[in-house]
């Protein structure tokens, strides 16, 4: 059902709003505003782009895992494919997705409707004896290579 929706219906509905917007300012007035849509978000969707690969590494370096900058990124994927599709409909939900207060919305939403669970894994060894006269050494077996 999502791929009728994707492909057929919301080009169908591109194509009436087209038609509806061409005949209230003109044909020519249209594909402008069509074409200055696609430029500007792409300049847009590029500046917040590196905006958040920055703010990822960032959270990278202080040992967070950059969830908040992933879905971002995931999300300006989505407005650039939109923005560069012709129409108005998707100029419209582009556009709302370069919005960071729409994306914190659909985070939230969809971190309501998901269950997610993390585990934890350190490299250092925190074990202690349980013995303190125990001494604990490192050893390499010196081989005396003068045996007959």
């Amino acid at each position: 059902m999502p791929f009728i929706i994707i492909f057929v219906l919301i080009p169908l509905s591109e194509i009436m709003v087209f038609i509806n917007v061409s005949s209230e300012i003109g044909l020519g007035s249209a594909l402008l505003i069509a074409l200055l849509t696609a430029v500007l978000g792409g300049f847009i969707v590029k500046y917040q782009g590196i905006n958040t690969m920055m703010t990822a590494q960032k959270s990278l370096q202080a040992g967070h895992i950059p969830s908040k900058e992933l879905f971002d990124g995931l999300c300006l994927v989505a407005a650039g494919a939109t923005l560069i599709t012709p129409g108005f409909i998707t100029d419209a939900i582009g556009f709302a997705l370069l919005v960071p207060a729409v994306r914190d919305i659909l985070r939230k939403k969809l971190a309501a409707s998901t269950k997610f669970e993390s585990m934890h894994f350190d490299t250092n060894d925190h074990r202690t004896p349980q013995d303190p006269n125990i001494i604990e050494v490192e050893y390499e077996t010196i081989e005396d290579d003068d045996k007959p």
